[in-house]
C-alpha cells in the first residue's frame, strides 16, 4: 500500500472484459474524509454476483472491476469525524456503501432501497462520480455509517459470506415472523440456502429443504432443517401440500412456480431471493386459492444487517467456506459456476 496526495494506491485483482481471467492490479482508494474509515481486509467472499458483474452477464460492467461485496477486515485508520468505529476494530462491509441518507427508505433504515440511488460496493458510480471498486483487495475506504461491526463470537473468515448471504435470507425470515411455529421451506441449499437454514432453525422455525437431489441431505440435517426432499420426486408436491407459511426460494432458475405455490398453506408467502434471466410466470389462481402471495426482497438495510450480525454471533452461526488464496479466484469462479463448493468460497486477502 502507497499513498500519495491523500489518495492511497492499494493491491487487487479485476476483471478487465468479459471473458478476461481476473488478474492482479492496483486500484486508488480516495484520500480519509472526516466520516471515513480505512479498512484493512482480512477477507473477501465471493458471491455468484461478483461473477455475473465480472462476466457481464446482467450488462453495465464497467471495466476494469474488482468485484467483492462480502469483506472482513480491522480498521486501519478513521476520519476526525468518525464515533462508531476505533483503530483496530473487526469490522465488514455488505453490498452498498452509500445512499442519500434523506429520503424515507434512508431514514428508515432501509438504505438498499434509497429513493436517489444507492451505491454499491463495487461497479457502482459513487457520489463523487467515481466507480466503485470492491473487495477483492488489501484496503477500502467506506463512510462509517456503511461499516458494520463484526461481533467477537463471530468467525471472521466465516463471518465474510454473511455480509451478503446471511442478510439475504435474514430479512424475508424476519419480515415474515419465521419463528415458533412457522413452518419455513427453503428452495435450494448452496451459497444462500445453507446460511437460511441455519438462521431459520435458529429462529424457531420448522424448516425444511427442497433441493433437486438429496446429495445434500445430511448436511441440511446438521444445520438444522427438520426434513429434506428431492423436488425430483413427485411425492414431494403431493405430502407437503398447503404445509408451509413460508417458502423462500434462493435459486436462479425458472421453476414452476405454480407447483410450488401449492405449498403454502392460507395466507402463505413464496419469496423470491435468486435472479433468474427470465420473467417469472404464475397462475393466477395459485395466488387467489389460500390468499397466497408472492414478494421479492433485496438484501437488508445497515440496521438489519448489524442485528444479522449479532444474531448469527449469538447461536453460533456462520458459513460454511473454503478459504483460498487470490490466486485460485478464476479456479472457484469456474467451481461456482459448475456448483462445486460447499458452500462459499472466501479469499485470504493477505494473499492479494
Amino acid at each position: 500500500m502507497t499513498s500519495t496526495t491523500g489518495t492511497t494506491t492499494v493491491a487487487a485483482y479485476a476483471a478487465t472484459a468479459p471473458d478476461a481471467p481476473l488478474s492482479k492490479t492496483t486500484v486508488e482508494r480516495r484520500a480519509l474524509g472526516p466520516l471515513d474509515v480505512l479498512i484493512a481486509i482480512e477477507f473477501a467472499g465471493i458471491c455468484h454476483s461478483d461473477i455475473h458483474t465480472a462476466r457481464n452477464e446482467w450488462g453495465g460492467t464497467k471495466y476494469p472491476i474488482v468485484p467483492g461485496h462480502e469483506i472482513v477486515g480491522t480498521v486501519a485508520a478513521v476520519g476526525s469525524g468518525v464515533t462508531k468505529h476505533a483503530v483496530g476494530d473487526r469490522v465488514g462491509v455488505g453490498c452498498f456503501v452509500s445512499s442519500c441518507g434523506g429520503c424515507e427508505p434512508c431514514r428508515t433504515g432501509f438504505e438498499q432501497h434509497c429513493t436517489n440511488r444507492v451505491t454499491g460496493t463495487y461497479n457502482s458510480v459513487d457520489r463523487d462520480g467515481s466507480v466503485t471498486q470492491g473487495g477483492y483487495s488489501t484496503h477500502i475506504v467506506v463512510t462509517e455509517h456503511f461499516v458494520l461491526r463484526i461481533p467477537d463470537g463471530l468467525d471472521p473468515a466465516a463471518a465474510a459470506p454473511l455480509l451478503c448471504a446471511g442478510i439475504t435470507l435474514y430479512s424475508p425470515l424476519k419480515r415474515w415472523n419465521a419463528g415458533p411455529g412457522s413452518k419455513v421451506a427453503i428452495i435450494g441449499m448452496g451459497g444462500l440456502g445453507h446460511v437460511g437454514v441455519k438462521i431459520a432453525a435458529a429462529m424457531g422455525a420448522e424448516v425444511t429443504v427442497l433441493g433437486h437431489s438429496l446429495s445434500k441431505r445430511d448436511d441440511g440435517l446438521r444445520f438444522g432443517a427438520v426434513d429434506y426432499r428431492s423436488t425430483e420426486d413427485e411425492s414431494t408436491f403431493k405430502e407437503l401440500r398447503g404445509k408451509f407459511d413460508l417458502i423462500l426460494n434462493t435459486v436462479s432458475v425458472n421453476l414452476d412456480l405454480d407447483r410450488y405455490m401449492s405449498l403454502l398453506r392460507l395466507h402463505g408467502t413464496l419469496v423470491g431471493l435468486g435472479l433468474p434471466e427470465k420473467p417469472l410466470s404464475v397462475r393466477a389462481f395459485s395466488l387467489a386459492m389460500n390468499d397466497r402471495a408472492m414478494a421479492g426482497s433485496n438484501v437488508g438495510g445497515i440496521p438489519d444487517t448489524q442485528a444479522m450480525l449479532d444474531f448469527c454471533a449469538e447461536h453460533g452461526i456462520g458459513a460454511e467456506i473454503e478459504l483460498i488464496s487470490a490466486d485460485r479466484i478464476n479456479e472457484a469462479y469456474d467451481r461456482v459456476v459448475a456448483s462445486d463448493v460447499r458452500y462459499r468460497f472466501v479469499i485470504d486477502a493477505s494473499t492479494f
